[in-house]
């Protein structure tokens, strides 16, 4: 039995899983994403990526952002059988799970029951975890509670960010949906989620400030972890300083935690225990540059050490 799929995404990252089940050959016979949202310094009213998508392949979109009689009609008169979710930012009722005969089946980025919210894989890089998961599961009432049925994972390499690791599950998640597929139409059920939960939040700006008093692992971990969204930052001077990226050195720390010289006309950064060599920055009002040529530009202000980021 193949199933006929509504697929429930909006953003960039949930395009590729869409394309992957088509790849495997499920008939997608509509999608559901957020309304047009304004982009840009002219805010100009844009489809989402996977409303785009869609409409590139021909397939009828319905434009949502809040479920209500009328979209439920939508989506009913699609005559889908399930329904593929990936990040479509929206809580659907106990009205809406029943309305397709096998469900609703998210792929979240995690390993639940850990993880559980909008940022799993950006928590999970924050709290410094080395393998990061994808895992299919069927959408009850509850925050990412439901039975699970297949999971993956990647591990993380030494420069991956968030941006990357949600990159390559997306990659894969495709299949991986249409594996679970196979699984509902085989009358196979889903493990019901054991251990005990954490929770990963939407990221805030807040959450995206760099403290040097912490150790070099912990910045290293949330720059990774907020790169691109929201962007790690600090401030310079009183004003918002954007770091892009940073890499280990082993220099010797001088100076309170904020503290930036050069050693080996390269910037580097004093944190609790060593310093972090600055490779991308962004001050306020300029674009992102190459961290040495920002610092060289400092002048006696960086030999006296002055130049504290805090």
């Amino acid at each position: 039995m193949t199933f006929k799929v509504l697929y429930a995404g909006t953003p960039e990252i949930a395009v590729a899983p869409l394309n992957g089940l088509i790849e495997a050959g499920y008939e997608v016979v509509g999608v559901l994403t957020r309304e047009d949202a304004p982009v840009g310094r002219k805010r100009r009213l844009t489809p989402s990526p996977v409303a785009a998508r869609a409409e590139e392949l021909g397939i009828p979109v319905v434009k949502a952002n809040r479920w209500s009689e009328h979209i439920a009609e939508a989506v009913d008169a699609l005559n889908a059988d399930v329904a593929a979710v990936v990040a479509y930012g929206a809580i659907l009722p106990q009205s809406a799970l029943d309305l397709l005969s096998h469900g609703w089946i998210n792929l979240h980025f995690s390993q639940l029951p850990k993880w559980r919210g909008a940022a799993p894989v950006q928590r999970a890089l924050m709290a410094g975890e080395t393998e990061i998961f994808s895992t299919t599961f069927q959408i009850e009432a509850g925050l990412d509670s439901g039975p699970v049925f297949l999971s993956e994972s990647t591990l993380v390499a030494e420069e991956d960010t968030a941006g990357d690791i949600l990159q390559r599950l997306a990659d894969t998640g495709g299949l991986l949906l249409a594996r679970t597929f196979e699984l509902i139409a085989a009358g196979k059920p889903g493990t019901e989620q054991a251990g005990e939960p954490t929770h990963a939040p939407k990221l805030t700006i807040d959450d995206a400030r760099l403290n040097f008093a912490d150790t070099t692992a912990a910045i290293l971990a949330k720059v990774r972890g907020v790169t691109p969204e929201p962007g790690a930052w600090c401030t310079f001077n009183g004003n918002r300083f954007k770091v892009g990226m940073l890499a280990p050195s082993s220099a010797t720390a001088e100076g309170e935690p904020g503290t930036v010289r050069l050693v080996a006309k390269k910037p580097v950064v004093t944190c609790a225990d060593g310093c972090l060599e600055l490779t991308l920055v962004q001050p306020a009002g300029k674009k992102m540059m190459d961290a040495a040529a920002w610092a060289r530009g400092l002048g006696q202000e960086l030999a006296e050490n002055k130049v504290v980021l805090a």
